[in-house]
């Protein structure tokens, strides 16, 4: 079977980045539904602005979401609403990341494509 052509996957890319553009911080594997999002004091979802996808991959700018004492990040994601909203997609994060107090993580989000 044919496989998608890069231009494919960059378009793909490119409509998700326009559905989702809220990353979130995950305490553990977020699986297919967004689970196990970090939740606590000062933490809320941050709004990225994706670049142009190119060679089936697509940078967001960095943000810097707030993380409560006490939490541990080791994944990110994305979703259609700062609250609430649909699950996109998300992976593990470069550093794992733990907070013995409020703190701030500086999340480089990178979506990639294949097919």
């Amino acid at each position: 079977m044919a496989g998608y052509s890069v231009g494919m996957l960059n378009a793909a890319l490119a409509g998700a980045g326009a559905y989702a553009p809220w990353l979130s911080l995950h305490t553990a594997d977020p699986g297919a539904t967004g689970a196990n999002e970090a939740a606590g004091t000062g933490y809320a979802r941050v709004q990225t602005t994706w670049g142009t996808p190119s060679g089936a991959s697509m940078s967001g700018l960095q943000v810097a979401v707030t993380v409560p004492a006490g939490v541990t990040v080791t994944y990110w994601g994305c979703w259609t609403l700062v609250t609430a909203g649909s699950w996109g997609t998300g992976g593990p994060l470069p550093n794992s990341e733990s907070f013995t107090g409020p703190g701030t993580y500086l999340l480089n989000a990178v979506l990639t494509a294949s097919g």
